[in-house]
């Protein structure tokens, strides 16, 4: 993965990424997909267990019903320009310190938490914003972290318990999955509708998007990106973010989508052993969102 800072894990390939892709500040995922609707609904999942987490740039806090089962993931970010709330569950018998040792190592490769870890949940949240998503969380040990900055990332510990009777998901209108090497899913998706992103494959992958002006201005971006031209994407595209951060096998996160409508460009900004970037093998996929 590409550094930023002293520190690489999985916030780096988000921003290196979209950064080189996307010219200007970035549109966060937070305030253009992740946002909750205005009004309460089925797809909002509001009657769900509610985890609470809070960032400033210098802690983070987890709050709320930390429960097994279904849960709705709200968090809020202040005194820093973005958060990027990550939850890890550690595998059992795995301790906080034991993790922490292998930190360096994730830092390097997020797939090295395997035989340690699993990343669940990623997703990224602006100042003045709020993220709210749905996950399916199992009881264990876990740690939260927030990696949207550089350094060290802010992180605290906390348990979810097993819940007496566990919440279920509301059903997805739509599935968009990460697998080795693309994407799978429908090629059109609505505004206000609930989504599941959902990492399919063996290896850790994200789910970034950049929206483009036009079709052709889309499947341009996309051959750009499968070719490595990261630099000459920046004017073919008005804006991007994160629907899925970089998760483990099996994790998923939905949201109901708040993005314009128009042509989006999929990527996976991960990079395999040898070094090569997930969108130059194929990682790279345009899509419609319509009203």
């Amino acid at each position: 993965m590409k550094t930023i800072g002293s520190i690489k894990l999985t916030a780096a390939a988000i921003a290196v990424g979209l950064s080189l892709a996307i010219p200007g500040s970035i549109v966060l995922a937070a305030s253009t997909a992740a946002a909750a609707p205005a009004h309460p609904s089925a797809a909002s999942g509001a009657s769900l267990p509610k985890i609470t987490v809070a960032m400033n740039g210098k802690k983070i806090t987890v709050g709320g019903d930390l429960q097994s089962g279904a849960v709705r993931i709200v968090s809020t970010v202040t005194g820093e320009r973005q958060g990027e709330p990550v939850f890890v569950r550690l595998d059992p018998g795995i301790t906080p310190s034991q993790f922490l040792k292998v930190l360096p190592r994730a830092a390097a490769d997020p797939n090295n938490v395997d035989g340690f870890a699993s990343i669940v949940v990623d997703t990224i949240v602006s100042r003045g914003h709020t993220s709210t998503i749905q996950a399916n969380l199992k009881p264990g040990e876990y740690i939260a972290l927030d990696i949207a900055h550089n350094g060290l990332p802010p992180l605290t510990p906390f348990t979810i318990i097993k819940a007496a009777s566990p919440a279920k998901l509301p059903a997805p209108k739509a599935t968009v999955s990460a697998i080795e090497f693309g994407f799978r899913g429908p090629g059109m998706l609505h505004k206000g509708q609930l989504v599941r992103f959902a990492n399919h494959g063996f290896l850790v992958h994200m789910i970034d998007f950049g929206r483009a002006r036009s079709a052709a201005d889309a499947r341009k971006a996309a051959r750009l990106l499968r070719q490595g031209k990261l630099r000459q994407v920046g004017p073919l595209l008005t804006g991007g973010g994160t629907f899925l951060g970089p998760v483990s096998h099996g994790a998923f996160q939905q949201l109901v989508i708040h993005n314009r409508p128009g042509y989006y460009v999929l990527a996976c900004f991960m990079e395999t052993q040898d070094g090569r970037d997930h969108i130059r093998l194929g990682m790279e996929r345009v899509i419609r969102i319509v009203k």
